[in-house]
Order: C-alpha cells, then sequence, then structure tokens
C-alpha cells in the first residue's frame, strides 16, 4: 500500500503506473502475471496475483517502491553530487543537449562522451563539483554512471592514476 499525497494524480493500465504531478509525468511498467495494481481512494494497492510465494511477493515489493519513487519524483527532483578529480592535466566538461563531453582526460585529444538519459535530467557542473538533477530517480543514477564509466582510465594503473569523476559521500 503507497499513499497518495494530494495534488498527485495516479493512473493505473494494464501493465504501466502513470504518476503526474507538479514537476511533471513520470510512468513505470510492471509484469501483470506476478501482481495486480489499483487506486482506491488515496492509496495505492499492489496485491500478490496467484499465490504468494517468495518471488511474487518480491515482484509486489519491487512495484511498491517504484510508485513512492514515481510519487517522490514529481513532487521534487532528486539530486546525485559529484566531484572531479585531476593531478596534471585539467579537466573541462561541457554539456550539449543530451550529451557531455569530458575534455582533456589525462591530456587526451578527443573527448570521452556520456549520454543524459530520462525527460527534464539536468546536468550542472560548477569547478569541479558536478549536479545531476531530474524528476526520475533512476534517469538520475544511470546518468550520473555514465559520467563516472567515461572519466575512467583505461589501460592504466587506478591506484596511479586516480583522475575521474567520482560520487560524493555523504
Amino acid at each position: 500500500m503507497v499513499k497518495i499525497p494530494d495534488g498527485i494524480e495516479v493512473r493505473v493500465e494494464p501493465a504501466s503506473i502513470t504518476v503526474k504531478g507538479p514537476t511533471g509525468q513520470l510512468s513505470h511498467s510492471y509484469n501483470p502475471l506476478y501482481c495486480q495494481v489499483r487506486v482506491e481512494g488515496k492509496e495505492l494497492l499492489v496485491e500478490v496475483k496467484g499465490r504468494a510465494c517468495r518471488k511474487n511477493r518480491a515482484v509486489v515489493g519491487a512495484v511498491e517502491a517504484h510508485a513512492r519513487n514515481l510519487i517522490a519524483g514529481v513532487q521534487g527532483n532528486f539530486e546525485k553530487k559529484l566531484t572531479m578529480v585531476f593531478a596534471h592535466f585539467p579537466i573541462s566538461i561541457e554539456v550539449k543537449g543530451k550529451d557531455v563531453a569530458i575534455k582533456n582526460f589525462l591530456g587526451e585529444k578527443l573527448p570521452r562522451k556520456a549520454k543524459i538519459l530520462g525527460e527534464g535530467t539536468k546536468v550542472a557542473v560548477q569547478g569541479q563539483d558536478i549536479t545531476v538533477t531530474g524528476p526520475d530517480r533512476y534517469a538520475v543514477g544511470q546518468t550520473a554512471s555514465n559520467l563516472v564509466k567515461a572519466a575512467r582510465p583505461h589501460n592504466k594503473d587506478i591506484r596511479v592514476f586516480q583522475d575521474g569523476i567520482y560520487p560524493v559521500r555523504k
């Protein structure tokens, strides 16, 4: 059971949940073989379909968690903070549409590229700090992961060459 706050509209279709709120609209698809989803009043109910075995209960828990993330996303943005680390060659980052170019990484001539996923996901660079924000939790996390992966040294010992983009631990 997931509580639906005021100002949030939830629509359930046979295999997807669509949530509309102040910051936009998000949707998530699920497998209707394992669970049944319905809206009753101000609650979203997810129930096991068939027998309540371990797999079916796990799917129900996952669908409830996705619904909570959708509701949180349409109420406000999710945020991931990253930082650039470099020793000799200063890294510069340029955002162009849905691509991020990482320039001068370890003195390389060609820029490395990373994709920005999802609608409304934004990448902001201020000095050595990078902030990825957006309403979709999974798109924000994957975009941050794309940046980290694009700035990994290839064919070098990462204990020595520690240049790159790293998540900021809270």
